[in-house]
C-alpha cells in the first residue's frame, strides 16, 4: 500500500512510520503546518504544531528513510478546530480540539487529499487497535496500553475513514516504543509527549479566551441565587471546575464550591457543592458510527472525557439523539463534551453531550 505518514514530530508518530516501512508499505512523511504564523503555537516539545516540530519530523523521516513533505492545513484548521473552540466556549459548551482536529483535518481533510493524490491510507502514531470484524467490518479498539489509550478522541471516526486508517502502535506499551526509536537511531526517542492544546501558547485557556472573545462580564451565584461576584467572561468556567473561582467568601458548610452550571446568554455561572456534579443521565447530539448505529436499547460503556473512567450504561438512539442512562452516576460532566460508546473494547461512536441531568430532577 501507499500511505501518509502523519508525522507531528514526536516519538509516537516517528516509530509509527518506520513500522509502516517495516511491513513493507510505501510510506511518504507529511507533517501538518496548522497555525497561520507558527511561532504563535506552543514550542519546547509541549505541542504538536511549532516549528520545532517540524524540524524533528523531517528528521526522524531522513533517518526512516522516506520522502517528507509539509502540507498546509491552517485555513482548514482554523475553521474547524480553532474557530470551534471559540465558539463552543463563547455557548458555554467545552469542548475538545484535539477530538475536533480528528475528525475534521487528520482523518478527513488529510485522508481526503492523500487519496487524491493516490495513496490508500493514513498511518498516525495514535495508541488504538483496528481489526476486521464480522461482516467485514472495520473495527476500533482500545490499545493495549491503557494508560495511553487514545481511542476516546478518535471515536469520531466512521466505517469508510477506518478502512483507510492504520495504528501501527496499538499493541504496544509506550516504553517499548521510545525504546524502539532510541534503537532506530530517531533523535525524538526521549522527547517528552504533547499535551495542552497547541494553539494556546502558553497554556492560559481563560486568557487566550479573553483575548479572542473580549469582556463579557456576569455574576457568579450560589445555588439560592446569591451573588458572589462578578466576573468578565462565563467562558473562564468550566462545569466541575473548583480553582480559580476566586469567591472569597466561603460557603455556610466551609466545604469546596464547584461550578454547577453556565448560563452563557446572561453570563450567570452557577457554584455549588460537589455532590450537586453528580447526574446519571444525558443526551448526545450529532452522532458518529464506528460501524452502524445501536438498535433498541443496549447495554454498554461509555467513557465521558479524555483518560476518564468507564461508566456501565443503557444507550439508545432516537432521532439522532442518543440517550445515556448511567448505571454508574458521573460527576463533572459538561456539555460539548464527547460521549464515546464501547462495547467491551471496541469502539461503537460518539456524540457530542448537549445536556446532562438526573433523572429525578431537571435538566442541566
Amino acid at each position: 500500500m501507499r500511505l501518509v505518514a502523519a508525522m507531528s514530530g514526536g516519538v509516537d508518530s516517528a516509530v509509527a512510520a518506520a513500522r509502516a516501512v517495516d511491513a513493507g508499505h510505501e510510506v511518504t512523511g507529511v507533517h501538518l503546518a496548522l497555525s497561520r504564523n507558527p511561532k504563535s503555537y506552543r514550542s519546547g516539545a509541549r505541542g504538536c504544531c511549532s516549528i520545532e516540530d517540524a524540524g524533528d519530523a523531517r528528521r526522524a523521516a531522513d533517518a526512516i528513510g522516506i520522502p517528507f513533505y509539509v502540507w498546509d492545513m491552517s485555513d482548514e484548521f482554523a475553521e474547524a478546530v480553532v474557530d470551534d473552540f471559540v465558539s463552543e466556549y463563547e455557548a458555554g459548551r467545552t469542548p475538545n480540539p484535539c477530538l475536533r482536529c480528528n475528525e475534521k483535518i487528520k482523518f478527513a481533510a488529510v485522508l481526503e487529499r492523500a487519496v487524491a493524490l493516490g495513496f490508500d491510507g493514513v498511518v498516525t502514531g495514535h495508541y488504538a487497535q483496528v481489526r476486521t470484524g464480522d461482516e467485514g467490518l472495520v473495527e476500533m479498539h482500545r490499545a493495549v496500553d491503557m494508560a495511553k489509550d487514545q481511542s476516546y478522541v478518535l471515536g469520531v471516526l466512521t466505517q469508510e475513514q477506518l478502512r483507510r486508517s492504520h495504528f501501527p502502535l496499538g499493541d504496544s506499551a509506550k516504553p517499548d516504543v521510545r525504546r524502539e526509536a532510541e534503537a532506530r537511531g530517531l533523535q525524538v526517542a526521549s522527547k517528552p509527549d504533547s499535551h495542552d492544546i497547541c494553539f494556546v501558547a502558553d497554556g492560559d485557556n481563560a486568557g487566550w479566551l479573553s483575548e479572542k472573545i473580549g469582556p463579557r462580564p456576569g455574576t457568579i451565584v450560589d445555588e439560592s441565587g446569591e451573588v458572589l461576584r462578578e466576573h468578565d467572561g462565563a467562558y473562564a468556567f468550566t462545569i466541575g471546575q473548583r480553582r480559580g473561582l476566586r469567591l472569597g467568601v466561603p460557603a455556610d458548610d466551609g466545604k469546596p464550591r464547584f461550578v454547577l452550571d453556565i448560563e452563557p446568554v446572561s453570563g450567570t455561572v452557577t457554584v455549588g457543592p460537589r455532590e450537586q456534579l453528580l447526574v446519571d443521565a444525558l443526551d448526545g447530539v450529532s452522532p458518529l458510527w464506528c460501524t452502524s448505529a445501536p438498535t433498541g436499547e443496549i447495554d454498554c460503556t461509555v467513557q465521558l472525557r479524555a483518560h476518564g473512567a468507564e461508566h456501565r450504561a443503557r444507550v439508545s438512539v432516537e432521532a439522532e439523539v442518543v440517550h445515556v442512562e448511567l448505571l454508574d452516576p458521573a460527576e463533572g460532566i459538561a456539555p460539548g463534551q464527547a460521549c464515546v460508546v464501547y462495547d467491551g473494547t471496541r469502539v461503537v461512536g460518539s456524540a457530542t453531550i448537549s445536556r446532562t441531568r438526573r433523572r429525578s430532577s431537571s435538566p442541566a
